[in-house]
């Protein structure tokens, strides 16, 4: 396999106080987040504000712990949920910790988007933000496996 040297750069960093990874039975539902957007790239911003949701690109600049990595894993590390291979599951500890999210897009102001429900940590940096569009972000007939929807502290 081919190796590439990639180097990403920031286009800014969340703000929101979690300075670390809640329990499981954190919701980050309720959570509003600040992305301060870097002040050279706030034009591209421009239009965003008439979307209702946001996909927020981020680095778990916290997931870097190799030791913590797993190529099987199970859900929220809950022993009654199936256990399935990094790449079938949402683990921040995975090769590369990229962070996907569709947050609620609340508000911009210049270079600062305000969101709902990013689960990202305060100081994470974010690699791009793309408007959620719903015929492209959520296809008709996609499916999931039943475990998959399952709250684990139920």
């Amino acid at each position: 396999m081919n190796e590439f040297d990639i180097k990403l750069k920031p286009i800014g960093y969340v703000r929101n106080g979690v300075a670390e990874t809640p329990r499981p039975e954190h919701d980050w539902k309720d959570v509003i987040s600040e992305i301060a957007v870097e002040p050279a790239l706030a034009e591209g911003l421009d239009g965003l504000e008439k979307y209702s949701h946001v996909i927020v690109i981020f680095w778990a600049h916290k997931a870097t712990d190799k030791s913590r990595m797993a190529l099987r894993v199970r859900y929220r590390g809950d022993p009654a949920m199936p256990e399935v291979g990094v790449f079938a599951s949402r683990s921040l500890f995975r090769p590369n910790p990229l962070g996907m999210k569709v947050a609620q897009l609340l508000k911009r102001t210049g270079n600062i988007l305000r969101v709902e429900g990013l689960d990202a940590l305060d100081g994470t940096p974010v690699l791009d933000i793309k408007p959620f569009i719903p015929r492209n972000d959520a296809p008709a007939g996609a499916s999931v496996p039943g475990w998959s929807g399952r709250n684990p502290i139920e």
